[in-house]
């Protein structure tokens, strides 16, 4: 017996999410015994050509052929998921809600982690197998000389569209513009914007490093995506196939985020060397970002399911 699973990489810088599939790819190969499972791994192009008649298919379509079956696997924003899904998962997204990613790594593999991904089996078609960071903790780059967090009150800097990122944005004193992170170098190069929110392992592979004379280690938030499988199609399987599933890309979840933390290191020392100032907050800063952004919890805790915000500080 076999088992197909056609997982499609729809975001950019494609490298990060290559690895990760590829590693689960590797795992579950190195799990397998009587039943085979083979793991064909796609960019939407090479979808779009095979399976979608030449049709071209977007990052914006992929929830919607996973809701009908036509695509098995792939790697999500959680935010995206929040926003068609499961709004609680936006609660990852509040302003230093994790200390640190050892207190971020208990909630996600931990009871509040696997809740949000179960929880929105229970509305889609789609299931949540584990967490992956595409990014980790998010920072503020600038194409203008700034040292301080503060020193970007009254700037517009590019924000995430979901509503706790432009919150956050406003608390600091910032102006949001809206655009995919993607976009961003192109959206500071035509003036709409004078930097904005990213993550160190995606600057060079989009090339933000071109308008980048700052970056503000601000660590505000986490940028975080899920490994994500059709539900139905997990229906389908054995419980035998379910675990080994789950098994390898919880494991392979683990491996991405250690790995990207490692390319963040990476991208600090590169920027450092083409000249660009990276700037981590001190204490004092820290603590007055803290207290500047609590407005936020104020304005938008009544999105998130009662005691879901506790239950992730607890975990600190």
């Amino acid at each position: 017996m076999s088992t197909k699973i056609r997982w499609v990489i729809a975001h950019e810088p494609l490298s990060l999410f290559l690895r990760a599939a590829e590693d689960f790819q590797r795992r579950v190969n190195s799990m397998q015994s009587e039943h085979e499972i083979e793991v064909e791994i796609m960019t939407l192009a090479q979808y779009s050509q095979k399976y979608n008649d030449g049709k071209i298919v977007t990052k914006h379509d992929l929830l919607d052929l996973m809701e009908r079956g036509e695509i098995e696997m792939s790697q999500m924003y959680t935010t995206w998921l929040a926003e068609k899904y499961v709004k609680d998962m936006l609660a990852f997204d509040l302003p230093y809600i994790f200390k640190d990613h050892a207190h971020a790594s208990r909630v996600l593999e931990g009871e509040v982690g696997e809740g949000l991904l179960k929880a929105v089996s229970n509305v889609a078609n789609v299931r949540g197998l584990s967490y992956t960071y595409s990014g980790g903790f998010r920072q503020m780059i600038s194409n203008k000389e700034v040292s301080k967090l503060s020193d970007l009150a009254g700037t517009t800097q590019r924000s995430n569209r979901n509503p706790v990122a432009q919150a956050t944005m406003k608390a600091l004193g910032i102006n949001p513009y809206v655009c995919e992170i993607e976009d961003l170098r192109g959206e500071v190069e035509a003036g709409n914007c004078e930097g904005g929110e990213t993550v160190f392992p995606r600057i060079f592979p989009l090339g933000q490093e071109a308008v980048t004379k700052s970056v503000i280690d601000s660590e505000h938030s986490l940028f975080l995506t899920c490994m994500i499988i059709g539900d139905k199609f997990w229906d389908s399987l054995s419980a035998d196939v379910q675990a080994v599933l789950k098994k390898a890309a919880i494991e392979a979840g683990r491996q991405e985020r250690l790995e990207t933390i490692a390319d963040g290191e990476r991208a600090k020392v590169r920027l450092t060397e083409q000249g660009s100032q990276v700037h981590a907050l001190s204490t004092e800063e820290r603590t007055e970002a803290i207290e500047k952004t609590a407005v936020v919890y104020e304005q938008l805790g009544g999105m998130f399911t009662n005691g879901l915000v506790d239950a992730i500080r607890a975990q600190g």
